[in-house]
C-alpha cells in the first residue's frame, strides 16, 4: 500500500537554504508528491536537481500554492511579509524560515525538540515560524536543563559563520583572504569591517540599548520557545571567519543543584543533541567537524564557580541544517505525522 503523499512548494527555492531544502527532502525521504520550486525573476527559469530528475524553477507569484499543501520559505522576510498569507489563503500551510512572523502572536515558533506542541497553533494563520538559526541550537541544549534543574539566566556570546549572511558573504570572505595573500586592499560591502582574520562583534543593526537586532532576537525568541517572559538571557553576537557552522559559549545558572556529570549524561540521553566531550583528548565540537551534520553538539561542560548552581558549556551547529533547512523540515514532518 503506498503511503499519501503532499505537495511541496519551495520559496527561495535557489538560494543556500533551499539547496538544503532538497536535499534533506532526499536525504530523508519526505512523502513529496508534486515538488515546485520557486524563485525570483533572477533565477527563475534554471533547473535543480531532485532524486535524480531536472526540476525547473518557477516565477514566484501569488498564484504560485495553489495545489500546494506545504510551503518552505527561505527568500527573505520581505518576501514572507507578501507571498506567505498568499499561501495559507490558498490552503498551503507555511512553514516559513525568514524572521517575519516569528513573533507573531498568533504564529507558533517551533525547535521540534523543545516545543513540538507548539505546532498546533498554525490554524490560527496557516503559518509556523522557524527561529534564528542561533536561537536554535542554543534552546536544543538548553531544553533538557530547563525541564530537569530549571533555569535562572542564561548568558550566551556566540561566534556565527559568514553564511548565516548568505553566499555573497562567503564570496567576500573568500575575496579577502585573496587580496590579504597577495598583499592588496581587500573590499568590504557586506560586512562593516574586514570579515578577513577578524572578528566582528556586530550582527545587524545597532538598537538604543546597545544591543544587536541579532542579539535581542535570540531573547525574545528564546522567551516565546520557552513560554517564559521573564526568562533572563545575556547575549552578544560575533561574526567570525568561518564558512559554515556556528558557535556558542552558554553559560546557565539553574534554580536547582546540578553537576556537569548530571549536564553530561541528561544531554546524551536528549534528542538532537551529541555530546563530545573528553578535553584530555582535545575533544569537544568544532565547526569543522559538525558540518554538514544534523545534531546540536555540545562540549567543554564545566561547573562555573562563580555561582552557586551554574554550568558552562560549548554548543556548535551547522547553521545551514539544524539553524535553516533541517528544523523547517523537521517541522513539517511533524505537520504530516500529526496534523495533515
Amino acid at each position: 500500500m503506498s503511503r499519501r503523499t503532499y505537495n511541496v512548494a519551495i520559496a527561495g527555492a535557489t538560494g543556500m537554504v533551499g539547496a538544503e531544502f532538497l536535499k534533506i527532502l532526499e536525504e530523508r525521504d519526505f512523502p513529496v508528491g508534486e515538488l515546485r520550486l520557486l524563485a525570483s525573476e533572477r533565477t527563475a527559469g534554471s533547473t535543480l536537481t531532485y532524486k535524480g530528475a531536472k526540476v525547473t524553477v518557477g516565477l514566484l507569484e501569488e498564484e504560485s500554492f495553489e495545489g500546494m499543501d506545504i510551503g518552505l520559505f527561505s527568500a527573505g522576510a520581505s518576501v514572507s511579509k507578501v507571498y506567505a498569507p498568499k499561501a495559507a489563503e490558498a490552503g498551503c500551510i507555511v512553514v516559513d524560515n525568514t524572521s517575519e512572523f516569528r513573533m507573531d502572536p498568533d504564529v507558533p515558533l517551533v525547535v521540534p525538540e523543545v516545543n513540538p506542541e507548539a505546532i498546533a497553533g498554525y490554524e490560527a494563520k496557516g503559518i509556523i515560524a522557524n527561529p534564528n538559526c542561533s536561537t536554535i541550537q542554543m534552546v536544543v541544549a538548553l531544553k533538557p536543563i530547563y525541564d530537569r534543574f530549571g533555569i535562572k539566566r542564561v548568558v550566551v556570546s556566540t561566534y556565527q559563520s559568514v553564511s548565516g549572511a548568505g553566499k555573497e558573504a562567503m564570496d567576500e570572505l573568500t575575496e579577502q583572504i585573496r587580496s590579504l595573500f597577495n598583499m592588496s586592499t581587500p573590499d568590504k560591502n557586506i560586512f562593516p569591517h574586514v570579515m578577513a582574520f577578524n572578528c566582528i562583534p556586530q550582527i545587524d543593526i545597532f538598537l538604543k540599548d546597545g544591543y544587536t537586532k541579532e542579539e535581542i532576537k535570540m531573547v525574545d525568541e528564546t522567551r516565546k520557545i520557552f513560554d517564559n517572559p521573564a526568562m533572563l538571557i545575556s547575549p552578544t553576537a560575533v561574526r567570525v571567519p568561518v564558512y559554515i557552522g556556528h558557535s556558542e559559549s552558554v553559560n546557565v545558572e539553574t534554580e536547582d543543584g546540578v553537576t556537569p556529570e548530571e549536564v553530561r549524561e541528561l544531554l546524551r540521553e536528549s534528542p538532537g543533541i551529541e555530546v563530545i566531550d573528553d578535553p584530555s583528548k582535545a575533544l569537544y565540537p568544532m565547526t569543522v567537524d559538525c558540518a554538514e551534520r544534523d545534531a546540536v553538539f555540545v562540549g567543554r561542560i564545566r561547573k562555573d564557580p562563580t555561582v552557586e548552581n551554574g554550568i558552562n558549556m560549548w554548543v556548535v551547529s551547522d547553521n545551514l541544517r539544524k539553524g535553516a533547512a533541517l528544523n523547517t523540515i523537521q517541522i513539517a514532518e511533524i505537520l504530516v505525522r500529526d496534523y495533515l
